[in-house]
């Protein structure tokens, strides 16, 4: 699992930087009604973060990482993936989310992506102008591949998202393979003691998003484990924290 249940985001809360947040819920092309949490900024940039989860789904790490956002004045949509199967409402701690990402599909994924990144251009989104995502190893992987999906994106930030493929689910799309159709820039951000990410398959990433001429930044922080991003794992705050800064000033870049 990429992080414990009781797990939290490493970001100070910023006193009346968010002035909404709130469960909501997305309809999807198909229909489906899916479950996301939305934070909207009291000064907002006129940017958007979309929030892709790891295999948890719309835990409440996510839902506070959309009010981090805010509060740096980043409207934020944080959702659920797995509607279709377990349907809407709260999951407790014992939820089988490792049963449910099998029946998940890139297609419907990427449809709920889109019903976010929509939510997040309406006015009662934000009316954002500049759209980017975020992922965390499953979702680090899918914001990889939305530099490909059409969607207009200003930018993508993966933490710890498996650019050679999720070992686990190999039917599924690499984002390596769809680097040709990159259209906005990246930021990868890895544990260098990772052993899933191992520095070859990100050097092999780079070199792939260097060849296509993607503006990318990596970083791998030495001695960091998959899932460093955590306020429990207090010996890697100094990587969480730069990471942060990595993340904020990307978005004010592209923005």
């Amino acid at each position: 699992m990429c992080f414990d249940w009781d797990s939290r985001p490493p970001i100070p809360a910023i006193a009346g930087g968010a002035t909404d947040a709130r469960d909501l819920v997305l309809v999807s092309a198909d229909g489906t009604r899916f479950g996301a949490y939305a934070a909207r900024a009291a000064r907002p940039s006129g940017a958007g973060m979309i929030v892709l989860p790891d295999v948890r789904g719309l835990h409440a790490y996510y839902k506070e990482l959309a009010l981090r956002f805010a509060e740096a004045g980043v409207d934020s949509v944080a959702i659920d993936y797995f509607a279709r199967t377990a349907g809407l409402g709260e999951r407790g701690e014992g939820f089988d989310f490792l049963a449910q990402v099998p029946q998940t599909t890139p297609e419907t994924l990427q449809a709920d992506a889109a019903a976010a990144a929509a939510h997040l251009r309406s006015k009662a989104g934000g009316g954002v102008r500049a759209l980017f995502a975020v992922g965390f190893c499953f979702g680090g992987a899918l914001a990889f591949l939305q530099a490909a999906s059409g969607l207009g994106y200003a930018g993508v930030i993966g933490f710890y998202g498996w650019p050679l493929g999720l070992a686990r689910w190999p039917d599924r799309p690499r984002p390596i393979d769809a680097v040709p159709r990159f259209r906005c820039p990246v930021l990868a951000l890895y544990g260098g003691a990772d052993p899933g990410i191992p520095a070859s398959a990100v050097e092999e990433f780079d070199r792939a998003l260097t060849g296509a001429g993607v503006a990318h930044e990596s970083v791998s922080y030495d001695g960091a484990p998959h899932s460093f991003f955590d306020r429990k794992q207090s010996e890697f705050a100094e990587a969480s924290a730069d990471a942060w800064r990595r993340v904020q000033a990307f978005v004010k870049a592209h923005s």
